[in-house]
């Protein structure tokens, strides 16, 4: 079991209790699932740099990517419905917490002039999203290999209600928020 799972189970979930001061341990909030989306505008000109992507996605997240295609078309991005124009993981379980592991404690650290993430990307509904523009800051990817610079939206889904319980369960898994 990882060891940010571990430390949910004991020193998150007393924080939390103690801070919102929940009546039963089943009202803390608890990550359900990351999804990782990559957009690739120009896989409608180049089949390749899907493939690329897909790659460097299954690479990072340690997980097979799906194709995503698009809903409608788009004459002015020369676009047509149901082309394969990006990818996504859906992470969940053990697979998860190993994600958000390295991206807080490897991947984060490494972008440049970094100095925390917006705290603004939540939703209303408790729900987090972050934009990253490189992959290469990911240690898995070796930067010789990378045939183009891509980025990608990384989005926490969480069971709590509010947007202040998000923020306090994240910076609880030690997501850098920027003062």
């Amino acid at each position: 079991m990882s060891r940010l799972k571990d430390l949910y189970k004991s020193e998150i979930v007393d924080a939390m209790v103690k801070k919102f001061g929940y009546k039963n341990v089943m009202e803390v909030p608890k990550l359900d699932k990351i999804v990782v989306n990559m957009g690739v505008g120009e896989a409608k000109d180049n089949a390749k740099a899907l493939e690329s992507a897909v790659k460097d996605m299954e690479i990072i997240t340690g997980q097979k990517a799906v194709t995503t295609k698009a809903k409608k078309a788009i004459a002015n991005f020369k676009i047509r419905e149901g082309m394969a124009i990006g990818c996504k993981v859906t992470l969940r379980g053990e697979k998860m917490y190993e994600f958000l592991d390295r991206l807080v404690n490897l991947a984060l650290p490494r972008v440049r002039d970094f100095r925390g993430v917006n705290p603004n990307g939540f939703d209303g509904r408790g729900n987090y999203a972050l934009g990253i523009k490189e992959q290469i800051i990911f240690p898995e990817i070796e930067y010789d290999k990378v045939d183009k610079v891509r980025g990608m939206d990384i989005v926490f889904v969480t069971t709590a209600k509010s947007d202040e319980e998000a923020r306090e369960l994240l910076a609880q898994f030690n997501m850098p928020f920027a003062k």
